[in-house]
C-alpha cells in the first residue's frame, strides 16, 4: 500500500468515519466525562481495550455463534470484558475510577462497541478485527481529547494533566489569565457547544474534500 493510501485510510478512519463527529455514537460519554485531559484519557483507554478485545473474541466467536443468540453473547462478552477493566482501574486507578463513575459501566451499551461487533468484527478476521476496534478506539479517543481540551482551556484557562495511578501533577499550564474563563464550558451547555463545534468542522472538511475528490474524477473523466 502506497504512502498515500495510508494516509487516506487514517484520515478516513479519524475523520470521515469518526464515531462521535461523524457517526454520532457513543455521544453520552463524550458530553458528561470531557471536563478534563484525564478524564478523555483515562476513558479513551478503557474504550480502546474493550474495542480491541471484544472484536477478538467477537470474531472468534461468531462462526459457532448461533444467529438467535448472537447479540446477547456479544453484550455478555463485552460485560465480562468491561467488568475487567473497571476492577483494573479501580484498583490501580481510584480517583480516575471515581471520576468517570457510571459511565464505565455504561461502555457495555456503548453504541460504538457493540456496533463494530455486530457489523465489522463478526464478518471478518481476527487481525483484521483488532484493527478496526484500534482505529475505532484512537479516533473516539481523539474526539475526547479535542472536546476536553477546548472545554477545560476555555472553562478554567488552564491545561493540566496528572498520572491517574499517583495523581501527581504532570503539567499545569494558566493560558488564560483569571477572570476572562468561559465558565459555561465547565457545564452541560459547553458540553453540547463544543460537540456542535467540532461536528460542525468535521462535517465542512468532509464536504469540502468530498467536492475536491468529485473535481478530479470529473478532471480525469473529461481527458479520457
Amino acid at each position: 500500500m502506497s504512502e498515500k493510501k495510508q494516509k487516506r485510510s487514517f484520515v478516513s478512519e479519524m475523520l470521515y468515519n469518526n464515531p462521535v463527529f461523524g457517526l454520532y455514537l457513543g455521544i453520552c460519554s463524550s458530553l458528561a466525562i470531557t471536563t478534563t485531559l484525564n478524564n478523555a484519557i483515562g476513558m479513551g483507554i478503557a474504550v480502546i481495550v474493550v474495542l480491541v478485545l471484544s472484536n477478538i473474541v467477537v470474531s472468534l466467536l461468531a462462526p459457532i455463534t448461533p444467529d438467535e443468540i448472537h447479540i446477547p453473547v456479544y453484550i455478555v462478552i463485552i460485560a465480562s470484558l468491561v467488568t475487567i477493566v473497571g476492577m483494573l482501574m479501580q484498583a490501580f486507578t481510584p480517583q480516575l475510577f471515581s471520576a468517570l463513575g457510571a459511565f464505565i459501566d455504561l461502555i457495555v451499551v456503548n453504541c460504538i462497541i457493540l456496533g463494530r461487533a455486530e457489523a465489522y468484527a463478526s464478518k471478518n478476521n481476527v487481525l483484521d478485527s483488532a484493527k478496526d476496534g484500534l482505529m475505532m478506539g484512537l479516533s473516539y479517543t481523539f474526539s475526547l481529547i479535542a472536546m476536553s481540551f477546548i472545554r477545560q482551556l476555555l472553562g478554567t484557562g488552564v491545561l493540566s494533566m496528572s498520572n491517574p495511578m499517583t495523581n501527581a501533577e504532570i503539567f499545569s499550564l494558566r493560558l488564560i489569565p483569571e477572570g476572562y474563563e468561559i465558565g459555561i464550558f465547565t457545564q452541560q451547555t459547553g458540553a453540547f457547544l463544543t460537540f456542535a463545534i467540532l461536528a460542525a468542522a468535521v462535517t465542512a472538511y468532509k464536504n469540502a474534500n468530498d467536492k475536491k475528490e468529485v473535481a478530479k474524477q470529473k478532471a480525469k473523466e473529461a481527458q479520457a
